[in-house]
């Protein structure tokens, strides 16, 4: 069927398809790909922002991978990565799976670890800042007092401050992981359930032979999303340490701290754009290698 201009009602779909299409697709361009590009460009110069962008190669790159302090930071980014991982996704299932089991009040305790997730990430950062001070302000120290164990320098301390800024992190997204493993416990098949069950199978087993596997997919996605989220840490190190530098000693700076201070502070936006790359680069390879994990396994 076509009308009086000639188009089929085929094509008519598809232009007024294509017309809803154009504002999100003008917005990937400006405000995603754009940036994205540009930064690859910007890595093989100097600029300051307001000068003239001047061609140096791989100076950037160069002077980056000779930079001791640049793999500091990068060490820093992965331990927030092969920590954060591991611990978030343990207390998740755990928590979600114990809470599918329960009845009432079960949607109550959801929204209540769903709350976390919502919280201002600033006024989140800055209550547990609260929590690490020395007696007797800080929470956690006057709780060790009682129990007659010596305060904690948590982030004073060279060692203690990465997992202390890590910490709030992990509680920041664990409602997020939890809904989604909700979800993912859910959709697995009652019959399967009833199967083992009459087979004699135990708890124990029925988690390791029918939960976890029919879960490769809800996990992967919660693996994908968090090695974003903790690849990409900035609020809870930006307003837990000292004005902000990833401190002390850069002990708890992430890469993109350290591509915000080369940007904003020392106006080297060549040397951010290249820390920028490298970090396009990581989380690149980590999703595409957890995407075809997740392609295999399905």
């Amino acid at each position: 069927m076509s009308n009086n201009k000639g188009l089929t009602v085929g094509q008519k779909r598809a232009i007024w398809a294509w017309l809803f299409l154009v504002i999100p697709i003008v917005y990937f361009i400006i405000v995603r790909f754009y940036p994205t590009f540009d930064a690859f460009s910007m890595s093989f110069t100097d600029w300051n922002i307001i000068g003239e962008r001047n061609y140096i190669g791989f100076d950037n790159y160069v002077t980056l991978f000779n930079d001791p302090v640049f793999w500091v930071v990068l060490g820093n980014t992965f331990e927030y990565l092969l920590f954060g991982i591991p611990i978030s996704l343990l207390l998740s299932f755990t928590i979600a799976y114990y809470l599918d089991q329960i009845k009432f009040g079960h949607g109550l305790l959801r929204a209540c670890y769903f709350v976390p997730f919502l919280t201002t990430a600033v006024a989140m950062a800055w209550v547990w800042r609260w929590f690490y001070q020395p007696v007797p302000i800080g929470i956690f120290n006057l709780a060790l007092g009682e129990l007659g164990i010596l305060q904690m320098d948590f982030l004073r301390s060279t060692t203690q401050a990465l997992p202390a800024v890590l910490m709030p992190a992990i509680w920041a997204g664990l409602g997020f992981q939890i809904i989604i493993f909700l979800a993912g416990i859910r959709s697995i098949p009652d019959s399967y359930y009833e199967a083992a069950k009459i087979d004699g199978a135990g708890d124990r087993q029925i988690l390791w032979e029918i939960t976890l596997p029919q879960l490769r997919a809800t996990i992967t996605f919660i693996v994908i999303t968090s090695s974003i989220g903790f690849l990409r840490i900035f609020d809870q190190v930006y307003n837990m340490t000292q004005e902000g530098e990833g401190g002390p000693l850069n002990a708890t700076r992430p890469l993109v701290i350290h591509i915000y201070k080369s940007a904003f502070e020392d106006f080297e936006m060549g040397m951010a754009a290249a820390q920028t790359v490298v970090l396009f680069t990581i989380l690149m390879v980590i999703t595409l290698l957890q995407l075809k994990v997740m392609k295999k396994d399905g």
